[in-house]
């Protein structure tokens, strides 16, 4: 384990996180084009690099400096290696799983997941739940931040956030001035949510660095204390993500969203039926759905927080 920890602490990619929120702006420039576009930034000269962000080559060397390289061809041999390692992933799943059966891989791929909601559940702070919930429920307006492989988790939680109270934005973007467009509205009333796990997203980070100098209330989803997301947050919501196969594995992170839901329907019970009552009654009048459809409301899951309440009331 401490060689592991030695050689996260050296990754190229851990480097930029650690040191992104002390920056210059065109140094976070150069961070968020190589975080994005790795791929690409591997084959580049220094003086490539700055002329696609559109800074000098002499900042993109003493940023390469800056991240305690001796110049920028160490700088990029390191970046180099951190490809290599993310392209023998493959490789190294299928040294892991190759000789197994379906069975066992289905088996093996559970379990791990399993073991990512139970350490979940172990570490998540509770307070910090709670915070979240009733952050999220009293804001005026709501904006949820995830992209890539995050964006399923951004478009769940948006879906059910919006049976439970209006003013809900999902922030939409594949750059990150429209990040910002998105969000020029954002003031300390507001509460942004913010999903990233590693390789951690550039954008969500600037989009969470942007909601906190605005002083709203900014809640992280991601997956140890070590998230420069937490950087930005008081609120941190901390779920396992590791990656598993070629994908990462999203299961704890989305249980933790449903969690989040389901608390909020249980605060705000009398709403979210309401809200889906007059969506039904949408659907039925513009004939959204035919008969046949299995109807949305589950009146017995939907009626438990009510007679709950109900029932605490007649006490």
């Amino acid at each position: 384990m401490g060689n592991e920890t030695n050689e996260n602490q050296n990754d190229i990619i851990t480097r930029i996180n650690e040191r992104y929120p002390k920056m210059s702006k065109g140094h976070k420039m150069i961070a968020a084009f190589i975080t994005d576009h790795y791929d690409q930034a591997v084959f580049m000269t220094a003086a490539k690099l700055g002329e696609n962000v559109g800074i000098s080559e002499s900042t993109v060397v003493r940023f390469a400096m800056g991240l305690g390289y001796e110049g920028y061809p160490q700088f990029q041999t390191a970046l180099a290696e951190w490809v290599k390692n993310k392209l023998n992933t493959v490789q190294r799943i299928g040294a892991k799983y190759g000789n197994s059966t379906q069975s066992e891989i289905l088996t093996s791929v559970l379990t791990s997941d399993m073991n990512k909601i139970a350490d979940t559940l172990e570490n998540l702070d509770p307070v910090a739940f709670e915070m979240a919930v009733d952050t999220i429920l009293d804001a005026k307006h709501v904006y949820i931040v995830g992209i890539r492989s995050c964006e399923p988790l951004a478009d769940f939680l948006t879906f059910y956030l919006n049976m439970i109270r209006g003013d809900v934005y999902q922030i939409n973007t594949t750059s990150a001035s429209e990040t910002f467009e998105q969000m020029i509205r954002v003031t300390s009333e507001d509460a942004v949510v913010g999903i990233s796990f590693p390789r951690y997203s550039m954008r969500t980070l600037k989009a969470m660095e942007f909601a906190k100098d605005r002083n709203a209330k900014v809640i992280t989803i991601t997956d140890s204390v070590h998230s420069p997301m937490n950087l930005y947050s008081s609120c941190n919501l901390l779920a396992r993500s590791d990656m598993v196969s070629i994908v990462d594995s999203l299961v704890a992170p989305l249980s933790v969203i449903n969690a989040l839901v389901v608390a909020m329907c249980l605060k705000k019970p009398k709403d979210v039926k309401r809200n889906l009552e007059e969506l039904e009654q949408a659907w039925a009048n513009y004939q959204v759905y035919l008969n046949d459809e299995i109807n949305f409301i589950d009146e017995d899951s939907l009626n438990y927080p009510l007679v709950k309440e109900s029932d605490e009331k007649n006490e």
